[in-house]
This record gives structure tokens, C-alpha cells and sequence, in this order.
């Protein structure tokens, strides 16, 4: 059986998490890096996602597209990382929950803001996420409450949730809290996050030198 693991990303994507997800679980891994608007609408790469979007992993034969779900399959692909609670633990609820908040509600807030949408009072029932700072609350009090989101251990949520905190945050997207910074400061010095970033940031220095040259 090929059970080949293959990482489709561009360095300045979603695919900066599944990076630092997959530096976690040390599992050998080949990179195709496309590019936006080009290599990522060719019909090679329409056949693995076609959505034409970054980033997505094909595992043999299975492909997983979208960034919390591919880092609940590599989780689950390698239990030997210990990256997920086992699957009867009480601690497998917060990690599904939080994994889906940032995927879901987190992610629709923020980008609402950022186009401007301004959702009316009496609508906020409509969307899953209600306004965006019931939203940061809630966020707030999951990574306050405990060194990580499931439990007294580092797993895939804390990748998914670490990540989209300090990209919010970096980019003024999500409001810096005391308790967020806390929180993406406790991850940040994870060796695989460092690896993880140091691939990234070399292989988008190098696409601008090309752009440069």
C-alpha cells in the first residue's frame, strides 16, 4: 500500500498550521508548494481539492482538505504522536469543541469584520456566532481556564486554536487579550512549532526573492 503522506501549501496560507500539525506528529512528508491564482487552479491540483485552495494533505489514498480537519485526521492517522485524547475520554469533547468554535464562529466573525459586514441586533440570531465579542469572550475563558484547550496536555486543538490566535493577532484581526497572548506564548516555544515556522518563513523568503530577481 502507498501510504505516502503529501502536503499541498503556499508559506503564506492556512497551510502554515497543518506545517506546524504535521512537525508534531514527525511523520516523513513530501511538500508541493503551489502558488495562488496559477498552480492551485491547474487541473492536477482541482483533482486533489476542487476548490483550488490551500492547504490539504493526500495520505495514500485518502485526501483531507481543510485546515482543523486535516489536523483531526493526522491525530487520529498517528495516535502515536498522542495528539488527540483517546476516543471514551471525557477530554475528547473539549477537543472537538474547540477545534470547531475556532473553525466555525471564530473564523466567521473575524472575517465578517474584516469585510465590514455589520451584522443588525435584532439578526445576530442568524449567525452561528452571535457578535464577535460573545465570540472573544468565550474564546477567552476556554484558554484561560487550563494550560491547554483539552485538557492539562498538548493536542491538535491547541494547533488549530494556538495558530489562529497568533495569526489573528499578528494581523490585528482578533483583539491582543492578556490571556491570548499567554496562551500563544506557551506554544510558541514548542521545538515543532519553531521547525514548523523556520520551513515556512524560508520557503516565502525564497518565493520573494524570486518575485525580486
Amino acid at each position: 500500500m502507498n501510504d505516502e503522506l503529501v502536503f499541498y501549501t503556499h508559506p503564506m496560507s492556512r497551510g502554515r498550521i497543518v506545517r506546524w500539525m504535521l512537525e508534531e506528529v514527525g511523520q516523513p512528508y513530501r511538500t508541493e508548494v503551489l502558488e495562488f491564482g496559477t498552480s492551485m487552479k491547474s487541473p492536477d491540483y482541482l483533482a486533489v481539492n476542487p476548490m483550488g485552495k490551500v492547504p490539504a494533505v493526500r495520505h495514500g489514498d485518502t485526501v483531507v482538505t481543510e485546515a482543523a480537519a486535516i489536523c483531526l485526521y493526522l491525530a487520529d492517522a498517528f495516535p502515536d504522536a498522542g495528539l488527540a485524547p483517546p476516543p471514551q475520554s471525557k477530554l475528547r469533547g473539549p477537543y472537538y469543541r474547540w477545534i470547531f468554535f475556532c473553525a466555525g464562529p471564530l473564523e466567521a466573525a473575524v472575517t465578517n469584520q474584516a469585510l465590514g459586514v455589520d451584522i443588525p441586533a435584532e439578526r445576530q440570531g442568524m449567525v452561528g456566532y452571535g457578535t464577535l465579542a460573545a465570540t472573544l469572550d468565550t474564546l477567552e475563558l476556554a484558554v484561560a481556564g487550563s494550560e491547554y484547550v483539552a485538557g492539562d496536555r498538548f493536542t491538535a486543538a491547541d494547533v488549530y486554536v494556538g495558530s489562529q490566535l497568533a495569526w489573528g493577532m499578528m494581523f490585528g484581526t482578533i483583539e491582543k487579550r492578556p490571556a491570548y497572548e499567554r496562551y500563544v506564548a506557551r506554544l510558541a516555544g514548542r521545538p515543532a512549532a519553531v521547525r514548523a515556522g523556520q520551513i515556512d518563513d524560508q520557503l516565502a523568503a525564497s518565493a520573494k526573492a524570486d518575485e525580486d530577481d
